[in-house]
């Protein structure tokens, strides 16, 4: 079994490290997982509500233009016919779907294997609980500093701690969010990671740790 990487912990007394779990930080990391789930994120964010106009929603061209025979022209029933200037679209794009299905055993993969990879880089810092007494973005941009991680950062902390959120909420290319909220794109997307002590067990159950996983 591989070994449990280490994460410092930001905003403590000791300045100590922790052990991660070695199931979730330090598993494979599966690309093509990470791709297709990825993908299916991003598809699922796609609001689909293009459209188009055919000629039975345009408004006019009610009467005939011009009667059947006698004038010279084409025949024309209406002037809303798809070549008429104004007219409506022959085959037009309408509402759609563009959700990819990714089943959950597959999700929670893709989500070990985002933050194996952060772990497996050290890009990874656990935020220690009373870190911040107050809100101060001065002394969040502090922490991250300290750590001296490229950014952008990602920060996940419980929605209980307003401390945190309002701390670096404000800060260029930090990205606040909560662990309900946490998706594998963002993982990939953030070139460091910083979780609260708090947050920690909601992003290992959300990556199914003490979960039982169905049989392959």
């Amino acid at each position: 079994m591989a070994s449990s990487p280490k994460a410092p912990v930001l905003g403590s007394a000791k300045q100590q490290e922790v052990s991660l779990e070695a199931s979730v930080f330090a598993v494979d990391v599966n690309t093509h997982l990470l791709h297709e789930t990825v993908r299916a994120e991003l598809n699922a964010a796609r609001a689909g509500t293009r459209g188009s106009k055919t000629r039975g929603l345009v408004a006019g061209g009610r009467s005939k233009p011009w009667r059947q025979k006698g004038t010279g022209r084409a025949r024309a029933g209406t002037t809303r016919a798809p070549h008429w200037t104004g007219g409506g679209v022959a085959f037009p794009p309408g509402m759609r779907n563009f959700e990819v299905k990714v089943n959950r055993k597959a999700r929670r993969a893709a989500f070990r294997g985002a933050l194996a990879n952060h772990a497996s880089h050290g890009t990874i810092a656990l935020i220690a609980e009373g870190a911040l007494e107050q809100p101060s973005t001065k002394a969040a941009a502090a922490l991250l500093e300290g750590w001296s991680q490229a950014r952008p950062t990602l920060v996940v902390v419980t929605e209980d701690e307003e401390v945190l959120v309002k701390s670096f909420l404000n800060l260029e290319e930090v990205l606040v969010t909560a662990p309900s909220e946490l998706e594998v794109a963002a993982l990939l997307w953030a070139r460091s990671l910083v979780v609260s002590e708090a947050a920690l067990p909601l992003v290992l159950a959300r990556a199914g740790f003490g979960a039982e996983e169905p049989a392959a």
